[in-house]
């Protein structure tokens, strides 16, 4: 699965709006066809939007590097 990076978000606004401006210009030539693979690309791109805001919710944690004790100590 793609995972989105957080600050990818302004990114996919801009896709957004872009699939949406596409999906009129569909509507208004009458391209069902079309409009209904932009409907469907909108979905998968809203999905991912949300994705990203719960990764950009999510608190991460550094455990540091594991290191092993000296032989002789």
């Amino acid at each position: 699965m793609l995972s989105i990076n957080p600050r990818m978000l302004p990114r996919l606004d801009e896709l957004e709006a872009d699939l949406l401006a596409r999906r009129q210009r569909a509507i208004d030539e009458g391209w069902r066809g079309e409009v209904e693979g932009l409907d469907l690309t909108l979905r998968f791109l809203r999905s991912k939007h949300a994705q990203a805001h719960r990764a950009a919710a999510t608190w991460t944690v550094d455990l540091g590097m594991p290191t092993r004790p000296r032989p002789g100590r």
